[in-house]
C-alpha cells in the first residue's frame, strides 16, 4: 500500500520518462512533486496525465513575485488539479496572506476543493556560508522557524523546509502545520547537491508530515524496491 507521506519528485523533462516511472512503482507510491524542469518542459499535461491515473500532485513551482501576481499565478494553477501548490516565504507576509485569501476565495467561488498552500523557508541546497553570503545574520535554524510562523499567521497550511528544522516548527506551529521535507536520503544515499538532510525515519521523528525524495528512488537500478525500501523504513514511525 501506498504511504502519502511519501511524495516522489519526478525530476525529469520528458512525459515519456515520467510515465516510465510512475508505471514502474505502480502502486507503490501514490504522491509525487512536480517541478519546475519537468512543468516548464512539458507544461500542464503531466498533471493532467497524473491525476488521470490517480496520483496526487505537489506542484512545486515556487511562486516569488509581487502580491497580486503570486494570487492570480495560483488560482489559476488551481485548476490542475494538484493537491499542494506553493509560494517563496521570503515574498513576504503580504504576498502570502493575499496568495492565501485568493486562492481559498476562488476556490469557493468555483465550488471546488482548495488545494493545501505551502511555503518554502530555505532552500535545502543553502548552507550557512551561502546564507551568511546573502547578508543574514540570523542562523538558518532561526530564520527557517521565523518563515514558518509567518506563514502560519499569513493563513497557509505549511512550509518546505529541511529535515533538520521539522522539529523546531512542529514545536513552533502545532500538530496540523503540514512540513514537506526535501534533502531526505536513504543511509547510504549521495548527498548530491543537498547540505542539510536526514534519512525518512530521522525525518518522520522530527515532525515531517511529507517527504520528497527524488534521485534514491529515480537513480536507483530497481527504482521500485528503492521506494519500497524506503517506505520499510517509514512503516515504523507513525
Amino acid at each position: 500500500m501506498a504511504d502519502e507521506r511519501l511524495i516522489a519528485a519526478l525530476d525529469f523533462h520528458t512525459l515519456e520518462d515520467v510515465k516510465e516511472l510512475v508505471n514502474t512503482l505502480g502502486d507503490s507510491v501514490s504522491y509525487y512533486k512536480v517541478g519546475m524542469e519537468l512543468f516548464y518542459s512539458v507544461g500542464s499535461e503531466v498533471v493532467t496525465w497524473l491525476r488521470g491515473e490517480g496520483k496526487e500532485v505537489f506542484l512545486d513551482l515556487k511562486l516569488h513575485d509581487i502580491p497580486n501576481t503570486v494570487a492570480s499565478g495560483l488560482c489559476s494553477l488551481m485548476d490542475l488539479g494538484a493537491s499542494i501548490l506553493n509560494v517563496h516565504a521570503s515574498g513576504g507576509y503580504t504576498m502570502m496572506k493575499t496568495a492565501a485569501d485568493r486562492l481559498h476565495e476562488e476556490a469557493a467561488k468555483r465550488g471546488i476543493a482548495c488545494p493545501k498552500l505551502i511555503a518554502v523557508t530555505v532552500l535545502t541546497s543553502i548552507n550557512q556560508e551561502d546564507w551568511e553570503g546573502l547578508g543574514h545574520e540570523l542562523q538558518i535554524k532561526s530564520a527557517v522557524v521565523r518563515y514558518a510562523k509567518l506563514a502560519k499567521k499569513a493563513g497557509l497550511d505549511g512550509v518546505v523546509a529541511s529535515p533538520q528544522e521539522a522539529a523546531l516548527i512542529r514545536e513552533a506551529c502545532g500538530p496540523d502545520f503540514l512540513i514537506v521535507t526535501p534533502g531526505v536520503r536513504p543511509a547510504g544515499a549521495s548527498a548530491d547537491d543537498q547540505s542539510r538532510i536526514a534519512t525518512p525515519a530521522k525525518a518522520l521523528e522530527a515532525g515531517a508530515s511529507h517527504l520528497v525524495i527524488g534521485r534514491p528512488i529515480r537513480a536507483a537500478k530497481d527504482p521500485k524496491a528503492a521506494a519500497e525500501a524506503i517506505l520499510k523504513e517509514m512503516e515504523s514511525v507513525r
